[in-house]
């Protein structure tokens, strides 16, 4: 594929807002989650006890006037995490090139602003067929799947093409395959991408009710791994079609697949995660050897490890440095591609190649590729894999100019 050039690129997650704050975090081995302390709760009512990767200033941060009706926590976080690394110049340099109706904004989420219905649905006012949602919650576009898009796009005055990719744990992965095609069939020239996913009720309790969700912080491939740490978080990135001038970043493949196995387990022999990675390699035009650094899906669960585990010492060689992030940040759902896509380009723009957190014993069926140390060492291609539901992959491929 055309590669594209990555012109700015920043996250906001447990770890801190920015990726000086990620990059810190991960050199220092210093982790981001906490004890469950997420509200409101009904009366008398203690959380659930688990650790989660919590954003902290959100609830302090109300969205400026002018964006009123978008209210609500995701955004709050869409808004903080649009604020780093210089991201709103970024975008104003491709509005002032390219124009604001050739800059596509692609995001992507698993919930959206749920969490605002279950408040609006809390406060439910009159009874019965008379019951209606409360005035400061009676704005339609936050309970959309659709509200993420919308507010981004108001936020930045970008009116190119708007989509909001909701896909599960790969969401904000896909966006940048989508991205790609937009700009290469010639409806963009250059998106904004990435993803927001906040914690609520329905993230906590429905993976809680799926018996996926850990006592104590997530062990990523540990031989005693009990399940996975929820998390919350934001990020984006600024892309454009590369020049032969181009000395950065850049997204050089993408793949993508579904396995339609089961609606929350992979396929048992990873073959949609395989697919993922083959078709974005080869995208690449690289060879598996030529990657350096994969971060990878790795929520912890038993049975999600080992299997893309086994695909991934299908495809690469033992020198592969493999690792999960999310004893790090947690699992941030639908934002968890965008994230682990930073944390691939910083290891593209540092040399830090993370290991994994919390986790000291390796499971013997994982592969060599599976590394819990740190390393520092320079690297071409980093990959990311992010996999949803229902067998819902993406894996992208980042490398230098």
């Amino acid at each position: 594929m055309p590669p594209l050039a990555v012109r700015a690129y920043t996250a906001t997650t447990a770890l801190g807002r920015g990726r000086q704050a990620q990059a810190d975090a991960l050199h220092a081995r210093r982790g981001g989650l906490r004890r469950n302390d997420f509200g409101p709760l009904p009366d008398g009512e203690t959380p659930l006890d688990c650790w989660i990767g919590r954003v902290d200033g959100v609830e302090d941060a109300p969205l400026p006037a002018h964006l009123a009706r978008w209210e609500c926590r995701n955004n709050r976080l869409a808004w903080m995490a649009l604020q780093p690394d210089g991201l709103m110049e970024a975008i104003k340099d491709q509005v002032a090139r390219h124009g604001a109706d050739r800059v596509a904004v692609v995001v992507g989420t698993s919930t959206s602003s749920i969490g605002a219905s279950e408040e609006a649905y809390r406060r439910l006012e009159g009874a019965g067929s008379e019951a209606r949602f409360p005035d400061d919650l009676a704005r339609p576009i936050v309970h959309t799947p659709h509200s993420l898009g919308d507010f981004v796009q108001q936020a930045t005055g970008l009116r190119g093409p708007c989509v909001t990719v909701a896909t599960a744990c790969s969401s904000s992965a896909k966006v940048f395959a989508q991205a790609a095609r937009l700009i290469n069939a010639g409806l963009a020239d250059a998106a904004l991408v990435g993803g927001v996913d906040t914690l609520c009720g329905s993230v906590i309790y429905g993976f809680n009710s799926l018996q996926l969700v850990a006592v104590d912080p997530c062990r990523p491939f540990d031989t005693a791994r009990t399940g996975l740490s929820l998390g919350e978080a934001g990020g984006f990135a600024v892309v454009e079609r590369a020049t032969a001038g181009d000395t950065g970043l850049q997204l050089r493949g993408y793949g993508e697949s579904s396995d339609a196995h089961h609606m929350s387990a992979p396929h048992p022999d990873g073959l949609g995660a395989q697919l993922a990675m083959r078709q974005a390699i080869a995208r690449a035009g690289i060879d598996a050897s030529e990657v350096g650094y994969l971060n990878l899906h790795g929520t912890a669960t038993p049975a999600n490890d080992s299997i893309e585990a086994a695909a991934v010492a299908a495809l690469f060689p033992d020198t592969l440095h493999a690792s999960s992030t999310k004893g790090w940040t947690g699992h941030t759902l639908g934002a968890a591609g965008i994230v682990e896509s930073v944390i691939a380009l910083l290891a593209l723009d540092t040399g830090l190649l993370p290991g994994i957190l919390h986790s000291d014993t390796p499971d013997p069926a994982c592969g060599p590729q599976i590394r819990f140390d740190n390393v520092q060492r320079e690297i071409r291609y980093a990959m990311n894999n992010s996999f949803g539901f229902g067998g819902n992959n993406c894996s992208l491929v980042f490398g230098r100019a």
